[in-house]
């Protein structure tokens, strides 16, 4: 039995140092990318882009499923040169991950004009007929694509939209120059640095023991509902991700929170780069009286064990918005307050199982 454990724990510890190289390897490369404007783009020449307009990425529809198309450098010169565009225009590009491969990928959209393109932007319908694909709003991808798809999107999204944002100095008022990568911009005239950045989000499944509570924003897609979620504040005192909790589930629907724990976090694009910090947190089974925010939410309510399960197995909710029909549902598989709600139905369903 030993011998059979120490065999096992080496083959963990092999893989496990598999897996940390790989790793490693692939977050050196990114940071040399990052960092050195020639490797970057001498990356391009093997790399792949993923195309925009105006923050809107292209999707292709096969079948029954949507895809991302991804194109080499030498195909996107030949489309630029097809809309008459300079093949400089693709120094715009923003570096966004790389494949296990080491094969780098770009984010580069064509409907967006910096303070530096030399052209004017593509029109879209030109761009659709050509592709044979939709420039799909990313809240919409988000249901349509697999979850690597739609994670790479969202990162190409909130950097495009940073470097749009971003084109001059706060301080001298002149336009700031971005990095073969895009993973910052410089002002030529006090050589200030500027890097992207996220703002801390605090999102909190709150429940009661049985129940779960839910609410909706008017900006929300008709139907769905989500986790309560809002901004770390400094404006008061500075408070913690604690204290951010207990305050916005106080502020959107007037309870207030006995206990809560820590479940993960995740980078999302809305609605200007965001650092989600996902939280359950519960309330007295005695004290559960929502009195609803207006200023802040449109709705909110507490579900059941049951509910919440079949609105997780809804799947395409846009389908169904189509039909006129606006069913309860859930945010996207890749959201990490649909992580929490399937934790939360989780837990309520092994609490029940016989001991």
């Amino acid at each position: 039995m030993s011998l059979y454990c120490g065999i096992a724990c080496r083959r963990k510890s092999f893989w496990c140092y598999r897996l940390l190289s790989t790793y490693v390897t692939k977050t050196r490369y990114l940071f040399e990318l990052k960092e050195d404007d020639d490797a970057c783009k001498k990356a391009q020449r093997t790399g792949t882009f993923y195309l925009f307009h105006n923050l809107v990425p292209l999707l292709q529809k096969s079948e029954h499923h949507y895809l991302l198309p991804q194109f080499s450098l030498l195909e996107l010169e030949k489309l630029l040169g097809k809309f008459g565009q300079d093949t400089r225009r693709i120094e715009d590009s923003v570096l966004i991950g790389c494949s296990e491969q080491h094969e780098a990928q770009f984010a580069l959209d064509l409907g967006l004009n910096n303070s530096s393109s030399i052209n004017a932007s593509v029109q879209k319908p030109e761009m659709e007929t050509e592709l044979k694909g939709s420039f799909t709003e990313l809240r919409k991808a988000l249901f349509l694509l697999n979850v690597k798809d739609a994670s790479l999107l969202s990162t190409a999204q909130a950097l495009l939209r940073w470097h749009d944002a971003h084109q001059f100095c706060s301080r001298s008022g002149q336009p700031t120059k971005k990095n073969m990568a895009g993973s910052k911009r410089v002002c030529p005239s006090n050589k200030i640095i500027y890097y992207p950045q996220m703002a801390p989000v605090v999102i909190t499944l709150v429940s009661d023991g049985t129940r779960c509570l839910l609410a909706r924003q008017s900006s929300f897609p008709k139907g769905m509902y989500s986790a309560l979620a809002g901004f770390c504040d400094i404006v008061l005192v500075g408070e913690s991700l604690e204290e951010a909790v207990r305050r916005e589930v106080a502020e959107e629907v007037g309870l207030e929170v006995e206990r809560l724990q820590y479940s993960a976090s995740q980078h999302w694009p809305f609605p200007n780069s965001s650092l989600m910090i996902a939280c359950h947190a519960a309330v007295s089974p005695g004290q559960t009286e929502i009195q609803v925010n207006l200023r802040e939410l449109e709705a909110a309510a507490w579900f059941s064990h049951d509910e919440v399960v079949m609105a997780l197995k809804r799947n395409d909710p846009y389908t169904m918005q189509q039909r006129g029909t606006f069913p309860f549902w859930l945010p996207p598989k890749l959201a990490i307050a649909h992580q929490l709600i399937k934790e939360w139905v989780e837990k309520q369903t092994c609490s029940s199982l016989p001991a």
